[in-house]
């Protein structure tokens, strides 16, 4: 892999580090990346599905996930882990996602994992041709498409050391706070860098700098590299045999810190985990002795970095290896920014024309757009394109609820709030709240326990022995009139279209195995309109391919009973419209149906 990472590289955020991930947007808003570089989040303890971040002077929202498994199925494009868990979990965050696969890089932040555990891990992750960067580093950053974190520092300091577009020096250091002051350094005496990669300062990281230098090697936009090592280990002579070899052909500039180490009557260590020499191999002196002497540019001191850097860049511009860079255009971001209050995802009304889950409604009211309010229902409740065969179902159960009468509950107080002198929408309100478990919550019902022996593979007894269990009367199974031998003519025309229409009826098929052991109990115990309803949207929702856990969310959400809800409305209103134009009376219930026993007031 010679390129690290492109403006298309999506990643999975591991813990809900929301400063950082900020930060990571704010980089994509600069350079104008189409898509956010953080796909979800893996946030294990949180209860929301979603975190809002700006996007500039706009917000994006960003999935949230329980596992790094459930986000990998859910964004399989993100092929890179951030991995900002504590030193405690940091590993088998790392070891999880290894066995979940599809991660081509995994940044991990932690500082003190344990040498076994970080060998093991480092280990795995080489087997599988994984890129670990870290442990205990600030990331990488490829300028002008994807960028760690926090890596870079702030957005100011980014565009400062020109790390919003690529420029031609490939940067891997140890230090992170190194990395931005080198990448600073670069900036303003060369054109910036390519690509950078804070290795991290722990004793065994992932990817060392051999690793990072032979694949910068490849890249073609890496026309030069700067190495930054330290005092400990010995990872810089693997780079100079890679010199020595013709591995690495492209120039270098090399510099190991901790070279006031030999003023020190014993071992220091300097900051990082692995800066402490163990041997005169592994001094800063040692390694840039053997580091010049192969032919790497190595100053005498830090301080003349800048001059080395320049005198590189300068002698391959001259030579026409690196052409001069066009600024390319980018956004600001705002210096003050207020988050909205509100979230639709559904419909906007902004512009020309109002849409519906982006469709402007022109493309779908009129009758020669061939559309109907089954499309309508399936985009503004849905956000999907239902086939036809479904959105002419949801019409017939729209059509199939839409009245049953003047008795029923509901329409029965909206005539009585109708004949009051209320309007219309107050008279229909009265109406609605009578919907629920025991008028319209049928369908809920029906949905979620037929799914749920379904789902467990009762036998038509073991489901009845269930609901026995439970103490709940199945939802959806009897009727008050209707029989085997009077059926429902509603049920038989659901039935007989989702016979012609479905793909399939595994949920109706066995609902209607239950119905033969319960009519053979008493004859009305059929499968009614409310059931036969739930039934089938659990059908629908499964040949069109939604999840068990999608449409077990839209069961207990109401979903299912909002389809009562639209289609009952129809009938409600229809009511309170006749009592409006018969003129008829305000209502008073008669005496002689009511049963007064109402005693003398005890006395306490």
């Amino acid at each position: 892999m010679a390129q690290l990472y492109t403006r298309d590289t999506q990643a999975i955020f591991w813990n809900n580090n929301a400063s950082a991930i900020q930060r990571m947007l704010d980089y994509d808003y600069t350079i104008k990346r189409t898509k956010p570089s953080v796909a979800g989040i893996v946030a294990p303890t949180s209860s929301s599905k979603f975190e809002k971040f700006f996007y500039g002077p706009d917000e994006v929202m960003i999935p949230l996930y329980k596992t790094t498994a459930e986000a990998k199925a859910a964004q399989p494009q993100a092929d890179v882990l951030l991995n900002f868990a504590s030193f405690r979990t940091a590993y088998d965050v790392t070891m999880e996602a290894l066995e979940i696969g599809g991660f081509k890089s995994i940044m991990v932040t932690a500082e003190g994992i344990p040498e076994r555990l970080a060998r093991k891990m480092n280990a795995t992750a080489k087997a599988q041709n994984v890129i670990v960067i870290g442990p205990a580093t600030v990331g990488a950053i490829a300028p002008g498409a994807f960028k760690i974190a926090n890596i870079g520092g702030t957005i100011e300091n980014i565009v400062q050391s020109k790390l919003h577009r690529a420029g031609s020096c490939g940067l891997v250091t140890r230090s992170g706070g190194l990395f931005n002051e080198l990448s600073n350094i670069i900036a303003i005496n060369a054109d910036g860098i390519a690509e950078g990669v804070a290795i991290g300062g722990d004793r065994f990281v992932g990817s060392v700098f051999i690793d990072n230098l032979l694949r910068m090697e490849a890249n073609p936009e890496v026309k030069y590299m700067l190495l930054l090592g330290e005092v400990g280990g010995t990872e810089e002579y693997k780079v100079i045999e890679a010199v020595k070899s013709g591995k690495i052909k492209k120039p270098i500039i090399a510099w190991c810190i901790g070279t006031i180490a030999k003023y020190y009557d014993s071992g220091v260590q300097f900051g990082h985990a692995g800066a402490s020499a163990n041997g005169d191999m592994e001094t800063a002196e040692a390694k840039n002795k053997a580091m010049k002497e192969v032919g790497i540019h190595v100053p005498a001191s830090f301080n003349d970095l800048p001059e080395i850097i320049s005198a590189v860049y300068h002698e391959l511009h001259a030579e026409g290896v690196i052409k001069d860079i066009a600024e390319p255009a980018t956004n600001v971001c705002p210096s003050v920014r207020k988050s909205k209050e509100f979230i639709c995802t559904i419909s906007d009304d902004r512009g020309d024309e109002a849409t519906y889950a982006g469709f402007p409604i022109s493309s779908l009211a009129t009758p020669d757009t061939g559309k109907g309010i089954g499309d309508v229902v399936s985009l503004l409740w849905f956000k999907k394109q239902y086939p036809k065969w479904a959105t002419d179902f949801i019409e017939t159960v729209i059509k199939t609820v839409a009245d049953h009468g003047p008795a029923v509950s509901g329409a029965h107080n909206a005539k009585v709030t109708a004949r009051a002198g209320k309007s219309v929408v107050e008279s229909l309100v009265t109406g609605l709240l009578t919907i629920g478990p025991r008028f319209g919550g049928a369908i809920d019902g029906a949905a979620q326990y037929f799914k749920y022996a379904d789902d467990n593979k009762l036998t038509p007894a073991e489901f009845l022995n269930h609901m026995k269990k439970e103490g709940v009367p199945i939802p959806g199974i009897g009727h008050r009139i209707k029989s085997l031998k009077n059926p429902d003519l509603r049920v038989e025309g659901l039935k007989k279209y989702a016979a012609a229409h479905f793909p399939a009826t595994p949920l109706l098929d066995y609902a209607l195995t239950v119905e033969q052991l319960t009519t053979s109990k008493k004859e009305n115990l059929i499968l009614n309109v409310d059931g036969t309803i739930g039934i089938l949207m659990v059908d629908m929702w499964r040949a069109l391919g939604y999840s068990e856990d999608e449409i077990n969310e839209f069961i207990s959400s109401g979903t299912l009973n909002a389809f009562f809800i639209v289609g009952r409305s129809i009938g409600f209103i229809g009511h309170v419209l006749d009592e409006k134009r018969l003129a008829m009376p305000m209502y008073r219930h008669p005496m002689s149906d009511i049963l007064y026993d109402v005693q003398v007031a005890e006395k306490l």
